[in-house]
């Protein structure tokens, strides 16, 4: 990676690592500290407490995705990092469950994920991609870990409307990261993306879109269900105060594992052996988890596998949407990722708790492995992505029939697989590095052929 890449990366693992603290941080003490509130008596009220900010951020992921398009990633990110530390303000202020529930919406309102993935892919070239995605799932694997040891020890010192506040602190933390640190993706990728009418139609149809936007459901799904019971299986070993000392080392070990899978699909080529590969040993973690019988050893062991595959997927996944969706609409195709995530998040929750509650712990195995079985059946149809490259270019003035000639001329020279053309006269070309020549583009645009 060049150090422009390297700062993006961190950059903007940076603001992912900064905003996603403040989410983790309050889930081993927010169900105590609800159930004080007038209106937390009701465990349906604070399951909404907690699930209202997945809600909101499914309903906007594609919104914000398509602003970011339009408007530039850099704007539309500051805009949701606003709306979230209000959220945060008004969470830290709230004097009863249904306040709560109105900070915990305006937070998820701020839904920038699919801005600051689409980003990342404007920053770094498409063979680097999945790398800059790693750096961003490990900061968030290692960010879940840091709030389970730090949110009990925050909460005794500040409380929980404390470390709203404090939430809302690190999202204007990370305002200053996208501004000082993060580079400006320059004038060709801070654009205002084709208006294309069709483009959100062919990006929702896309069957290899959809394949991918399933396991971003099933995987956030499956995670989501799993700490409805895995936190009691701990318990019958370790006080809840003492689960970090699991789920750190976890967390560490889990990471040190994806990175040599991750690394071999990259330099060889073999990107869907181990995608399918991660997916298996999902399902087997599950198949341990389940089949632990108590023991801690194999809770561990289970989780190890777990996390490793987890992360590995979460890393590849935004990679193989950015490269699938067309070459204007990154932001909407990423969109739909995230409010597919969200849903994920939501569902998994809650059909966990459901499941756990009147069919026991089994069911809610059964309900995981039912998701991951479904999900490696339609990874062996996937098709991965070439590595292709996304070129701008700034089209001279013409009137419209000229620049649609342009177009097509753009569309038959070789090595090009995808032109779209911009309401500012900026055509996006996808291009196949081994057989494109960028001197027949420039030739082309000065009238030259």
């Amino acid at each position: 990676m060049t150090p422009q890449e390297l700062r993006a990366s961190f950059g903007l693992a940076g603001i992912f690592g900064l905003r996603m603290l403040g989410m983790f941080i309050i889930l081993p003490v927010f169900a105590l500290y609800a159930a004080k509130l007038p209106g937390g008596g009701s465990h349906t009220m604070v399951g909404i407490a907690l699930g209202a900010y997945g809600l909101t951020q499914a309903c906007l992921q594609v919104p914000f995705g398509w602003l970011s398009d339009r408007w530039g990633r850099k704007r539309t990110i500051y805009l949701g990092l606003v709306i979230f530390a209000l959220g945060s303000l008004v969470a830290a202020l709230a004097q009863d469950v249904d306040m709560v529930i109105v900070g915990r919406i305006i937070q998820g309102a701020g839904a920038i994920s699919a801005a600051v993935i689409a980003l990342a892919a404007d920053l770094t070239r498409d063979d680097q991609r999945t790398k800059a995605m790693a750096i961003i799932g490990m900061t968030i694997g290692g960010t879940f870990a840091l709030s389970m040891a730090a949110g009990p020890v925050l909460d005794r010192m500040i409380g929980v409307p404390g470390i709203f506040a404090l939430t809302g602190i690190l999202a204007i933390a990370a305002v200053l990261v996208v501004r000082f640190v993060v580079p400006e993706p320059g004038q060709a990728a801070a654009h205002k993306s084709p208006a294309q009418p069709a483009s959100f139609r062919s990006v929702a149809r896309d069957r290899q879109l959809l394949r991918l936007n399933y396991g971003i459901f099933a995987l956030h799904s499956i995670l989501m269900a799993l700490f409805v019971v895995v936190p009691f299986a701990l318990q019958a070993h370790l006080p809840s105060g003492s689960h970090w000392r699991v789920y750190l080392p976890v967390m560490l070990g889990a990471i040190v594992l994806m990175l040599p899978p991750m690394l071999l699909a990259e330099r060889r080529g073999l990107q869907k052996p181990v995608f399918v590969g991660a997916v298996v040993v999902l399902i087997g973690s599950l198949a341990i988890l389940m089949l632990a019988g108590g023991g801690l050893s194999a809770l561990v062991v289970g989780l190890l596998a777990f996390f490793a595959a987890f992360n590995l997927l979460e890393a590849t996944l935004p990679s193989m949407i950015s490269k699938r969706a067309p070459a204007g609409a990154k932001g909407t195709a990423i969109g739909i990722y995230g409010s597919v995530q969200f849903i994920g998040t939501f569902v998994g929750a809650a059909s966990g708790g459901w499941l756990s509650q009147h069919y026991g712990t089994p069911a809610v195995f059964g309900f995981c492995g039912t998701l991951a079985v479904v999900w490696l059946l339609l990874a062996f149809g996937m098709r991965i992505p070439r590595g292709l490259q996304t070129r701008r270019y700034q089209l001279p003035r013409t009137d419209a029939q000229t620049a649609s000639g342009l177009v097509r001329s753009l569309s038959g020279l070789p090595g090009v697989r995808e032109v779209s053309l911009s309401g500012e006269g900026v055509a996006y070309l996808k291009v196949d590095s081994s057989g494109f020549d960028e001197q027949n583009v420039i030739k082309l645009l000065a009238g030259e052929s």
